[in-house]
């Protein structure tokens, strides 16, 4: 199981717009570089890249939930 973290602390959207769908869903593949969702801090975004690839197990954050730098943001199975 690989996880991916958060840069840095935020909010951090599974979507790129709100009428958008996610970047990923769980069950998803996920690919090094791919963008699985943004953190927000002062009104800049930041894309969150994986650099493990994988399938997408879990999120444990919600969607616009507050994060702090490091927590676990998506679970991966290998």
């Amino acid at each position: 199981m690989s996880v991916i973290r958060s840069p840095l602390p935020g909010t951090f959207y599974h979507k790129p717009a709100p009428d958008l769908p996610p970047f990923k869903a769980e069950g998803d593949p996920v690919a090094v570089g791919d963008v699985i969702g943004l953190v927000e801090v002062m009104k800049s975004f930041m894309e969150v890249k994986a650099e493990v690839a994988g399938t997408v197990v879990r999120f444990l954050v919600d969607n616009e939930a507050p994060v702090t730098a490091g927590a676990v943001l998506v679970e991966l199975a290998d």
